[in-house]
């Protein structure tokens, strides 16, 4: 299996120094083979620079800038222009597609937060030992930078990365070759509806909380957001004032960012270790989340009827608030690592179709919590029902594959 594990870092300040000057050099180097393949297609007969042509510039610029650009990882160095042509790649894709192009952009210095390293031992070595719980990672023009290991790296190390979150530093390992850890069997299989007001519904009746991380701390939030927009938005040199103010709400995304991972987490690791196989529906949580489309005034030349987009932004952000596209990427994670089984059904109609005679109707959900069937007039909780539904077509697949 391939699994990522993810440590912070605990770096002096000079090291924080040489960390700050690493992401800026790369991201000096990462707009200026932007640059150069944008000149190239303007004003070259629509010349396309690749990646290998970037890549071999390098050595004349380490030796150019040698305290600059030649301090730094070369194999970093080349992962930053692997990075800007994968970039180029996904746009020529998406015009291909029809999809709207999304052309890489120059990154601004506080939204290149990222270096990877692509092999271990070089220009970034992982040292480690079984029972050390501070261990060290050593990288090239930085040191030997002290390590929080929570937990024990198995498997081989690949890739290493070194990534800012606010203040905070991590190093994030990429491992291939981890052994499973199977969990004893259970004889349970679970469904579970996805929702809003309760985290998710289990076919046994059990509901989990949202915790509403964003909500809890909109009051905040929103203070700190409009203190900061109190400063004007481009200003060639910005203030301590205004840094002070937009590392506040960086802190604040960050702290609900963690929040939201540790519920995932607990509550996909609860449900591992609870059932052999857990069916979930497969929701299109971005074209749930989409922004309806205006509806142009056919009597007024220039204006639109009323869409819905208010009531619907509140739902989008219940729905991202939740983050069920996480939390279903680390239940899948999780129980890959202990041998269970996750099954992903068919969304359709689970909270309008009837458990126990299977009569489909929009008249069937009375509400977003009742559900009572016109035909056999069976009542219950509407997302329990959901989750029937969606255990009851994992079951199909079980049988269907026996």
């Amino acid at each position: 299996m391939i699994r990522a594990y993810k440590f912070l870092l605990r770096p002096t300040a000079r090291q924080q120094d040489q960390f700050r000057a690493m992401l800026a050099d790369h991201c000096s180097l990462y707009n200026a083979a932007l640059q150069e393949r944008r000149d190239a297609y303007r004003h070259a007969s629509k010349t396309r620079i690749t990646y290998g042509e970037q890549s071999a510039q390098l050595k004349e610029i380490r030796a150019f800038d040698p305290p600059g650009q030649g301090r730094w990882s070369f194999s970093s160095q080349q992962a930053t222009l692997r990075r800007l042509d994968k970039a180029f790649g996904a746009f020529f894709r998406r015009i291909k597609n029809g999809d709207k192009p999304g052309y890489p952009r120059f990154k601004g210095g506080g939204h290149f937060d990222t270096v990877a390293f692509p092999k271990d031992g070089d220009g970034c070595r992982w040292d480690s030992t079984p029972h050390d719980k501070q261990t060290r990672l050593r990288l090239r023009g930085v040191g030997h930078v002290r390590v929080h290991q929570h937990r024990s790296v198995k498997g081989r190390v690949k890739t290493i990365s070194v990534k800012r979150e606010g203040k905070r530093w991590y190093v994030i390992l990429a491992c291939d070759e981890v052994p499973a850890n199977p969990l004893a069997a259970t004889g349970s299989i679970v469904g579970i509806d996805m929702g809003t007001v309760h985290f998710f519904t289990d076919s046994n009746g059990v509901h989990v909380e949202n915790p509403r991380f964003l909500g809890t701390m909109a009051a905040e939030l929103a203070a700190a957001q409009q203190h900061l927009a109190t400063f004007p938005k481009r200003t060639r040199h910005r203030t301590k004032k205004h840094r002070a103010a937009a590392r506040k709400v960086a802190k604040l995304y960050a702290k609900i960012r963690r929040q939201r991972a540790d519920h995932h987490h607990k509550r996909a690791l609860a449900l591992v270790r609870k059932h052999d196989v857990i069916a979930y529906e497969n929701l299109n949580t971005a074209g749930m989340t989409k922004k309806p489309a205006p509806k142009p005034d056919p009597g007024n030349e220039g204006a639109f009827l009323p869409n819905g987009a208010a009531a619907k932004a509140g739902l989008n952000r219940s729905i991202l608030d939740a983050g069920w596209g996480q939390f279903l990427s680390i239940l899948a994670n999780k129980a890959e690592s202990a041998g269970r089984r996750v099954i992903a059904v068919d969304a359709r109609n689970t909270s309008r179709t009837c458990p126990a005679c299977g009569h489909v109707a929009k008249e069937n959900r009375l509400t977003q919590a009742r559900f009572k069937c016109v035909r056999c007039g069976i009542a219950d909780n509407a997302d329990h029902v959901g989750a029937l539904n969606v255990l009851h077509r994992a079951g199909l697949v079980l049988c269907a594959e026996a």
